[in-house]
């Protein structure tokens, strides 16, 4: 079952009850997830409790360009040290009420008091904002996969709360699959992104010749690997050759 949820334990969610029976969680794999990716550049986030789990939310955001506004009395020296520096910032006090997500596109709850993070759901949930309450999915309307990441390329792997511990492992084989390599197939491809939506009249069109590169022989990917990058190019560029050709024909 989905974490922060299993009978005898007291309860942390919205139904307040003295101990944890699962209600909270009882469909929660049954949730049909719609998942996307999120730009984040200059928009505000605000992140509540300054701990160590906070400290691993606020550089998650930080990574993704977002605008990072840490709110709590304390603050791990990480933090702290971002704050010194001007990477985010930190209001040293506890969290307020719904003033406090003005202008916010997102918030995270990272504390361990239960009354804090439904405050803030609650108050995220009245003004329809993205809020992710730490290892509690009753209190959150978005949830955080397991990322890959390398150039351009993010590979998210989800569970919905059944197991990070399985996401965890799925992630590190699949930075062995997917890594460096596809990062630079895909820049090598958007480079042709512009030739393509201008030459191409259909989207059908620019999808299958693209396809046709990813999926052709050679494999680009070995190409790539083997270091022969220049034979990647040539390539490409013999393929929007054919295509212009059978345009004109």
């Amino acid at each position: 079952m989905p974490a922060q949820a299993y009978p005898g334990k007291e309860c942390v969610c919205q139904h307040r009850k003295p101990v944890c029976d699962q209600t909270c969680v009882r469909d929660m794999l049954d949730t049909p997830f719609y998942v996307a990716c999120l730009k984040l550049t200059s928009r505000r986030c605000l992140v509540v409790g300054g701990g160590e789990v906070g400290l691993e939310k606020v550089e998650g955001l930080l990574a993704c360009a977002g605008e990072v506004t840490l709110i709590s009395p304390e603050a791990a020296p990480e933090l702290e040290r971002l704050a010194t520096e001007g990477s985010i910032r930190w209001e040293r006090r506890e969290y307020a009420g719904k003033g406090d997500l003005e202008g916010t596109f997102m918030v995270i709850a990272a504390t361990d008091d239960t009354e804090v993070n439904i405050r803030v759901f609650d108050d995220a949930e009245e003004r329809a904002m993205l809020v992710n309450v730490v290892d509690v999915p009753p209190l959150c309307n978005f949830i955080l996969p397991a990322i890959v990441r390398s150039g351009p390329l993010a590979i998210a792997i989800s569970t919905a709360g059944a197991s990070p511990a399985l996401a965890k492992r799925m992630k590190a084989e699949i930075a062995d699959l997917y890594g460096e390599d596809h990062a630079r197939l895909a820049v090598i491809l958007n480079e042709t992104r512009g030739w393509a939506k201008s030459t191409l009249p259909t989207y059908q069109d620019r999808k299958s010749f693209f396809e046709g590169i990813v999926g052709g022989e050679p494999d680009p990917i070995e190409l790539i690997r083997g270091g022969r990058e220049r034979e990647l190019l040539d390539l490409i560029e013999q393929a929007k050759q054919e295509a212009e050709a059978s345009l004109a024909a």
